[in-house]
């Protein structure tokens, strides 16, 4: 309970943080600003794994934990509850987001701002590349140290703040899910649903593959 728990509350806090800050800015006309709300993401997420890692790994995204687990990096039994923790833990930071900002329309939601195929794919790259920087610094299906909360919350700055203007740069399905959940609002949302759980598990076998590559000879 304590790992399910952990990931209720880490995905809670990427969620209210994250989402939040984007409802902030469209309420303060752009006091945050769109770095400002790319920040808030990379920060939030390091902070998460900072905080977690060490309890249930700090997946915080059911494409993660799926990637993870074919990866052979964690149990299957467990994928189900993890998943439903982090759903429970990202409909509850909507929740209140919606309680503190009822005027808020979409609670921070991801919506494509061109054709959907630009979106799609681009969630599903930018979610590779964060699910293979999160197979390469952590261990078994742990994010725990220095190492891996920088890289991790830097990647989704880095992609937050070029993508999201485009696609939203979601890279978790349950933090599109929750407020499309909240607000009523399931446009589009097939694509953070599928794209960054494809995405994610594309990773896997590109992460397997690089470490079982022949050892560079030492110079």
């Amino acid at each position: 309970m304590n790992k399910l728990l952990a990931e209720a509350l880490g995905t809670f806090g990427i969620v209210f943080a994250g989402t939040g800050a984007i409802v902030v800015d469209q309420l303060t006309h752009q006091a945050i600003g769109h770095a400002g709300i790319a920040l808030t993401f990379g920060l939030i997420v390091a902070a998460m794994i900072y905080a977690f890692g060490d309890i249930s790994g700090a997946h915080l995204n059911p494409a993660v934990t799926m990637a993870f687990a074919l990866a052979g990096r964690f149990e299957w039994q467990y994928v189900v509850r993890f998943i439903l923790a982090q759903l429970a833990g990202a409909l509850a930071g909507s929740l209140l987001l919606r309680f503190l900002f009822p005027s808020a329309l979409t609670l921070g939601g991801t919506l494509p701002l061109g054709p959907a195929y630009q979106s799609f794919v681009l969630e599903l790259v930018l979610t590779f590349l964060l699910m293979l920087v999160i197979l390469r610094v952590s261990t078994g299906a742990r994010e725990k140290g220095i190492t891996a909360g920088l890289a991790i919350g830097a990647v989704v700055a880095l992609e937050a703040m070029f993508a999201g203007p485009i696609c939203g740069a979601s890279m978790n399905p349950a933090r599109s899910l929750a407020p499309a959940a909240v607000c009523g609002q399931w446009a589009s949302l097939w694509i953070y649903l599928i794209a960054p759980t494809l995405g994610a598990a594309l990773a896997a076998p590109v992460s397997a593959a690089l470490h079982s590559g022949p050892t560079p000879h030492k110079l």
